[in-house]
C-alpha cells in the first residue's frame, strides 16, 4: 500500500503511481491529496491509483480507506466524486457528438427510415436514391457506429434520438 500526493518536490505522483504500479502489480496506491481539481483526479485514475482522497480526511477514515483499497476496493473523495461523474458523463456527450457528426445528413435520414423499419427499396424511393446507394450508406453507418446490423443500427438510432431530429425523409440527389 502506498499514499501518494499529486503534486511532490521534486516530481509528479501520478508519475509515481505509474511507475510502482509497472513494477508491482499487487500495489495499491492511494492518493493523498489537497488537490480535487479534475484533471489530477482523472490522470491519477488513469494511472492506477485505487483511491483519491482529500488530505482533510480524518483519522479513523483515513484507517478505513486504507483497509478498504488493502481489499480491493477503490474509493474516491465525496467532493472528488462529483467531479470525475461530471467529467465522465461530459465525455459521453462528446463521443455521442462525434459519433453522430460523423454521421453525413444523407447516412442520419437512411438511418432514420431504416429504424423505421423500412426497406432498402422503399428508403431508396423516399429520398431519390438508388438501392446500390442506399446499400452503400447503410454500410458506411454500420461501419461508422462500429455496429454489424440493420437492428443495432435502428436500435441506436433509437437510443440517440434520430428519429426526432426532424431531418426531411424526402430530399431530391
Amino acid at each position: 500500500m502506498v499514499l501518494l500526493d499529486v503534486r511532490m518536490p521534486g516530481g509528479s505522483g501520478i508519475d509515481a503511481c505509474r511507475e510502482i504500479l509497472g513494477r508491482n502489480l499487487g500495489s495499491k496506491v492511494i492518493m493523498l491529496t489537497s488537490f480535487a481539481d479534475e484533471d489530477a483526479v482523472y490522470e491519477s485514475i488513469m494511472a492506477g491509483a485505487s483511491g483519491y482522497l482529500l488530505k482533510e480526511i480524518n483519522k479513523g477514515a483515513l484507517i478505513d480507506a486504507v483497509i478498504s483499497v488493502a481489499e480491493g476496493r477503490s474509493l474516491l473523495d465525496p467532493e472528488v466524486t462529483r467531479k470525475v461523474l461530471e467529467r465522465i458523463r461530459k465525455m459521453a456527450a462528446s463521443s455521442d457528438e462525434v459519433v453522430r457528426a460523423a454521421l453525413s445528413d444523407q447516412e442520419k435520414r437512411v438511418l432514420r427510415l431504416a429504424a423505421q423499419g423500412k426497406t432498402n427499396k422503399q428508403i431508396a424511393a423516399d429520398l431519390f436514391l438508388s438501392d446500390k446507394t442506399v446499400k452503400h450508406h447503410i454500410s458506411n453507418i454500420l461501419s461508422k457506429l462500429n455496429l454489424s446490423s440493420r437492428a443495432q443500427a435502428a436500435v441506436w438510432a433509437t437510443q440517440h434520438g434520430l428519429l426526432d431530429d426532424g431531418f426531411p425523409e424526402r430530399k431530391a440527389s
